[in-house]
Order: structure tokens, then C-alpha cells, then sequence
């Protein structure tokens, strides 16, 4: 079937607990929580998430295990997010698809099958919002620091050609921040520079000028320090195409760095979707 919604979603500490949410982040997870609905009205038989909280070395990495479930207290965070539990299924099947076409494309794709690995807090924030009833298949992928964002932009573009050719409808969440140099302080925005390159970029993304926001990319995520080096975002610009219409939802700051929601749905299917 096809990719029904792909997602730029926040996973910042402070809004694991929604009763611990400061106000400046509030309004990131009410929309998280409409989508949430959203979602629920798709009925995706997957989700496939990238989270810049993952990062491998070398490989990267795909979790196909059939079944995710654990305790997650964050090495960055433990004082905010401790003894997390999370227990969501895994997609083996399609998660295999999708190594055997990373590697068959020549990038370094590798499958996780570890029933004791542990998820990070950009996979479990939000999907807490997002798929809150655990009750949908996940696939979750590594951000890789040997591979530059031109081969995480590939690597998109291979993961968008097998779920479009797969017979699943799924979600594509990319999680991460856009600009990313953190200060003490969770209320602190980023600098005027920073945020200025933010702007653009965002503005590149509304106007559907994602070949203009890949080509801006590399010297954005270095001059704003992007997470991740923005591989999310490139893996992300790998996923959408012109169909695709982005919907800007929410944001805030969080200790000097940036994060949007953005929403992208398909302009030719006839998806109704309540937040859009």
C-alpha cells in the first residue's frame, strides 16, 4: 500500500510525564495527542521511526524484533524520564524488507534481533502521545555518524520505495529537533541566529520546497548544530515527495534548542484526518 502520514515529531525530556509538561511545551503535546487520533483513524499496520537518540557508529541499524518491551530510564535524563515501561509489537517481516533493500541499494543496513535491547527516549517520548494503546507494530531506526546526510537522504529514499511497494499502510515518524545547541535551561529559546535559520528552514518545508531544504540542509545543521547533524530531517526529505502537504502543528523551545511538529499527508489519497 504506501506511507499515509509522515511526521517531524519532538521527543524533548520534559514532556515524557504530561503532568510534569512546562507550559511553553504544552501546546507540542496537545497536538501530538489530535494526531494521536489521527492516527487511530488510519489504522496503520506499521510504524517506522527514526530517532536521533539512536545513534550507531558505522551501520545503520534496523530493530526487527517481534515484540518491544522494557524499562526505560534515560542515560541523558534519569531525574525525568526513570523506569519508563513500554511494550509495543515489532514488524520482523517488514523490518527484514527493509535491510535486505538498504543493502541491495550498497549502504551499510544491518538487522537488530534482541529481545534485551533497550529503547531510547526519542523512540518511547512520543510514541507515548502518538500510539499511546501500544497496540501498533513498530520499527524503529537508527541516525548513523559515519554516514553523511547525502547517504541518510538515500537511505530514505530506499525505506520510501519499500513501504510504498509493501502491502502496509504506515507511518513514517522522523524524531528530533531542528536547531540544537543546548544550554542550561529548559525555557531558553535558541539564539536569533539559530532560530532565523530555523525559520528558513521551515519555511522552505511549508512552501514544499524540500529539494531547496535538502540543499540547505548541510549548512543549516551546521551553523544551528541540528540533532543529529540532521539526518532525521534528511532521512525525512528522502521519504516525501511534491504529494505530500505539510501541515505545521506546534512548537517550543527546549534548553536552547528548536522543535516543530510538522504533519505530511499525501495529497492524493482521500484521507480525512480530523487535526488537518
Amino acid at each position: 500500500m504506501t506511507i499515509e502520514l509522515s511526521i517531524l515529531a519532538a521527543h524533548v525530556p520534559s514532556i515524557c510525564h504530561e503532568d510534569q509538561v512546562p507550559d511553553f511545551q504544552q501546546n507540542m503535546v496537545d497536538a501530538m495527542k489530535q494526531v494521536e487520533k489521527d492516527i487511530a483513524n488510519i489504522k496503520p499496520d506499521a510504524v517506522v521511526l527514526v530517532s536521533c537518540h539512536w545513534p550507531s557508529t558505522f551501520a545503520h541499524y534496523v530493530d526487527c524484533y517481534p515484540v518491544h518491551k522494557g524499562l526505560l530510564t534515560a542515560i541523558e535524563a534519569p531525574e525525568l524520564i526513570k523506569d519508563v515501561p513500554y511494550h509495543y509489537p515489532g514488524d520482523e517481516e517488514l523490518g527484514l524488507q527493509l535491510v535486505k533493500a538498504g543493502v541491495d541499494a550498497g549502504i551499510t543496513v544491518k538487522e537488530v534481533q534482541d529481545k534485551y535491547f533497550v529503547w531510547d527516549y526519542g523512540t518511547v517520548v512520543p510514541l507515548r502521545y502518538l500510539v499511546p494503546n501500544e497496540d501498533i507494530p513498530v520499527i524503529n531506526l537508527s541516525v548513523t555518524l559515519a554516514a553523511n546526510l547525502e547517504e541518510t537522504y538515500q537511505w530514505g529514499k530506499v525505506i520510501a520505495k519499500v513501504l510504498h511497494e509493501s502491502n502496509k499502510r504506515v507511518i513514517f515518524i522522523s524524531s528530533g529537533a531542528l536547531s540544537h545547541h543546548l544550554v542550561r535551561g529548559r525555557h531558553n529559546m535558541p539564539t536569533i541566529a539559530e532560530h532565523s535559520l530555523d525559520k528558513e528552514f521551515v519555511n522552505l518545508l511549508m512552501n514544499k520546497d524540500y529539494q531547496a531544504a535538502y540543499q540547505m540542509l548541510p549548512q543549516y545543521a551546521n551553523m544551528a548544530k541540528v540533532e543529529s547533524g540532521g539526518r532525521h530531517l534528511a532521512m525525512l526529505l528522502g521519504i516525501i515527495n511534491q504529494e505530500w502537504t505539510p501541515i505545521y502543528l506546534a512548537d517550543g523551545q527546549s534548553s536552547g534548542s528548536w522543535n516543530a511538529l510538522i504533519a505530511f499527508k499525501r495529497t492524493n489519497t482521500s484521507l480525512t484526518c480530523e487535526y488537518f
